[in-house]
């Protein structure tokens, strides 16, 4: 069958794309499970790190990434409900591990689950047909764009359970997002756009800024490596913001810090410009700040964020949607950093 496969490890990761018609079909859904026909499929940052390869990963190639995915349901394992056939849905990637306690453990009532991703940890969703869990799976409408519901899940799920689940975002408070263009930034935007919160950018492209303007952004900064938390905090008349959504990492994590009001939240699900970031440990105590780590979400988050797309609450920005053909381009685009919004390809 047809896929975009990664044919070996190494970066930049593009040259080594290519579109296959020879790999293998899936085996017969087991239990638990539904077979997929994929109607579009989304590029991720994962898909970069998949290709370079992941530290502690143990990872084979030739390898088919892909996190994100609109499809349609072909068949279903031993025990699942056959209503699900013919269903047009999306998945979550993100599958929960179980928990492995010992004795001598202490209550786990405050733990983070540990997730497995398909496309990383397993081969992903850039091919015709494979398999999933079917309780990662959430219906769609039937006439919903594939390429906008593909390009709608890993994103939003991640910046919805970062800034709703975690930091508690609340109607009418203020918003703080590094890096807009990034597919959880653009989805963080349209979140808080949602919940009614005035938002602040900031960008190294200023076109990007002047394309965030459109979707609702109140504010931009323009970020050309110097401090710009001052301009950031006299936005709010000096009071600072509610909330910072991070996924830069090191240039942009301080000026967050700096940016935030008293009690205010630094989140952050990524660090795609480096981890080692300085803090300011006195501002954080002095200001009873909180700083939160945040990777993808639950499965009961997915189904809150599929109903709020089914109901035309909330929609992704898609930036550019490819022929699976043409898979090298996209990733040669994903890779540049010129999008603004998701890079999708059509099957």
């Amino acid at each position: 069958m047809n896929a975009a496969v990664i044919a070996k490890q190494g970066a930049p990761v593009a040259p080594n794309i290519k579109a296959v018609a020879d790999w293998p079909e899936p085996e017969a859904p087991a239990p638990g499970e539904a077979r997929l026909r994929t109607l579009a499929s989304a590029l991720n940052h994962m898909d970069l790190w998949v290709g370079r390869g992941i530290p502690g990963v143990d990872l084979t190639y030739p390898r088919v990434s892909g996190c994100d995915v609109c499809a349609v349901v072909e068949g279903v394992g031993p025990g699942v409900d056959e209503s699900w056939i013919g269903a047009r849905v999306v998945m979550n990637a993100a599958v929960a591990q179980p928990a492995r306690p010992r004795p001598e453990d202490p209550p786990a009532s405050t733990l983070a689950p540990e997730y497995e991703l398909i496309g990383e940890h397993s081969h992903g969703a850039h091919r015709e047909r494979f398999n999933a869990p079917v309780a990662n799976l959430a219906r769609v409408r039937d006439n919903a764009d594939p390429t906008h519901a593909a390009a709608f899940g890993l994103v939003t799920l991640t910046a919805y359970s970062m800034m709703v689940t975690k930091a508690g975002l609340r109607p009418g408070q203020s918003v703080l997002i590094t890096g807009i263009g990034g597919g959880v930034a653009t989805a963080a935007l349209a979140i808080a756009r949602w919940m009614g919160c005035p938002v602040c950018v900031t960008s190294r492209h200023g076109s990007k800024l002047e394309k965030a303007k459109q979707l609702g952004a109140a504010w931009a900064i323009l970020d050309e490596g110097q401090d710009w938390s001052k301009e950031a905090r006299n936005i709010t008349g000096k009071r600072g913001f509610d909330l910072a959504v991070d996924s830069v990492g090191k240039p942009t994590h301080l000026n967050c810090v700096k940016s935030l009001a008293r009690g205010g939240a630094y989140v952050t699900c990524g660090n795609t410009a480096g981890p080692d970031a300085t803090t300011d440990l006195a501002r954080i105590f002095w200001n009873q700040l909180r700083i939160l780590g945040s990777t993808m979400g639950t499965n009961e988050e997915f189904h809150e964020i599929s109903a709020l797309f089914n109901a035309g609450h909330l929609a992704p920005v898609v930036d550019k949607v490819y022929d699976w053909k043409d898979a090298r381009v996209a990733w040669q685009r994903l890779e540049a950093g010129e999008q603004f919004g998701k890079i999708v390809l059509q099957w």
